[in-house]
């Protein structure tokens, strides 16, 4: 019995240590496809501010309302429930196919039955008693059943490349719940804008609507002209427009909203911070595009989609060598159930087998190809991810230096329009301005004002977009 669990364990032994051996190409990313620092002209100083992976969400954001919807979101999002899914689909794809590496045990135990009749009596030397009649067998015991013994790394490699796409699988996953956090933060933003749009349209036609009175009045006692009155009913009719399109963005941006949220909003929600106070948030070091590498998630995920692309390399590689395989079993045999355990009942039996594939008309040549072909879509996918990454900090990062400077023009533009339409009324309450001149003015300053809620709106989406493309920070775990 020692010589045989020696030798099992020799075998075993072997097999494992042969576990090293590798086929799969030496995974070396590419080279950074992008410029080594971002354009100067917008992005001076890289260390300038906190770094994004170390500022927590709920670090960066300072309203509590988006606070509280954000947390929501992330508790109830569909589609990141089915992110999450997949990591456990993932996990235990990785490990059946880790289990392979290692023997399995299995206790088997069996009984038979088997006759032998008169007429085969020249056969009776192969009965267990060595005459015709009926014979039982019973077995009890442990066995390996077909172990490969992976001396070419297929099964190891199999184990790698299940691992690293479920790495990748977890990494998709965060840059999901980053993209959710976004896409929540961008459209409460919207719904901001929105609201305070509506708010000032709703201003704007009680206050054509008490013009257009008093264009009725001054009118019934001729002081003007019905040239007047048209003017300044026109002007009610565009605000009313603008009012019905806002209402409708607003409903837009809600359901919207509720949808990313994925359940029922919470409430009462804490007060909202007015869309001129959302921009007041952290400032962000830009780093290096180097750095990105490993804080995008994205940008991790496809680099482990690359390095199982080329462990399935080296299993397609290892398909060409033979496979040898290790069956092994040891228990107790016996004619009598009652005298099954013991010395003398002793059974084992172990012993390798080898294939090879001679002729399969190019079957495994072409999973080569496919592997080799596979590999380089990884390292096309790895450099579009990158390159594309570098795109959305370069631009967030323009954005935050003239998003903030359309933001003050447009804050003095707006007020020079609100002075020109208190001048546009004084000079057409003495007489001096025609109606046309105040219709000119009212217009103007709502489009200047509507004009910076919108710039406003775009500056703050903008500096969440930041946020988001340099990786973000802790995550909550669901």
């Amino acid at each position: 019995m020692a010589r045989v669990s020696s030798a099992a364990a020799t075998m075993v032994l072997a097999g494992a240590l042969l576990n090293a051996c590798s086929l799969a190409p030496r995974h070396v990313l590419p080279e950074l496809p992008t410029a080594a620092r971002y354009p100067e002209s917008y992005a001076d100083d890289p260390t300038a501010g906190a770094r994004a992976t170390e500022l927590g969400w709920r670090d960066f954001f300072t309203d509590p309302r988006l606070e509280a919807l954000i947390a929501t979101a992330l508790k109830h999002n569909r589609n990141l429930e089915i992110a999450v899914a997949q990591i456990e689909e993932a996990r235990g794809q990785y490990r059946i196919q880790r289990s392979q590496r290692l023997p399995t045990l299995a206790l088997n135990a069996e009984g038979t039955r088997s006759g032998l009749g008169a007429e085969s009596a020249p056969l009776a030397q192969f009965g267990p008693t060595g005459v015709s009649g009926t014979f039982d067998q019973y077995f009890v015991g442990v066995g390996i059943s077909s172990f490969e013994l992976d001396f070419w790394g297929r099964v190891s490699n199999l184990s790698q490349a299940a691992r690293a796409q479920y790495l990748a699988t977890v990494a998709a996953a965060r840059a999901f719940q980053l993209s959710l956090i976004g896409d929540v933060a961008s459209t409460y933003f919207a719904l901001l804008e929105a609201q305070e749009s509506l708010d000032l349209a709703v201003a704007t036609v009680n206050s054509r609507r008490e013009g257009l009175r008093i264009a009725r009045k001054r009118l019934d006692a001729g002081v003007t002209s019905a040239l007047d009155f048209r003017q300044a009913e026109t002007l009610l009719t565009q605000a009313e427009t603008d009012l019905a399109s806002l209402q409708f963005t607003k409903a837009q941006n809600e359901n919207l909203l509720a949808t990313l949220v994925g359940s029922a909003i919470e409430q009462p929600l804490p007060d909202p911070l007015p869309l001129a106070q959302q921009a007041h948030l952290q400032t962000l070091a830009a780093g290096l595009p180097s750095q990105l590498l490993t804080n995008r998630p994205d940008i991790v995920g496809a680099e482990e989609r690359l390095r199982a692309a080329r462990a399935n390399i080296g299993a397609a590689r290892a398909a060409f060598f033979p496979t040898i395989t290790l069956t092994g079993s040891y228990g107790f045999a016996s004619t009598a159930l009652n005298e099954l355990v013991g010395n003398d009942r002793r059974s084992w039996s172990y012993g390798p087998s080898i294939s090879l594939p001679i002729f399969d008309f190019g079957a495994r040549r072409g999973n080569l190809t496919i592997a080799r072909a596979r590999e380089n879509i990884a390292i096309a996918d790895y450099e579009r991810i990158v390159q594309t990454s570098f795109q959305e900090v370069s631009d967030a990062l323009a954005g935050r230096k003239f998003l903030a400077e359309q933001v003050r023009s447009q804050e003095r533009g707006t007020r020079a329009q609100r002075q020109l339409a208190e001048l546009a009324h004084l000079r057409y309450n003495e007489g001096v301005a025609s109606y046309l001149e105040v219709l000119d003015a009212e217009r103007n300053l709502f489009s200047a004002e509507q004009a910076l809620l919108q710039v406003r709106r775009a500056e703050v989406s903008n500096l969440v977009s930041l946020y988001i493309a340099l990786g973000g920070g802790q995550l909550e775990t669901r």
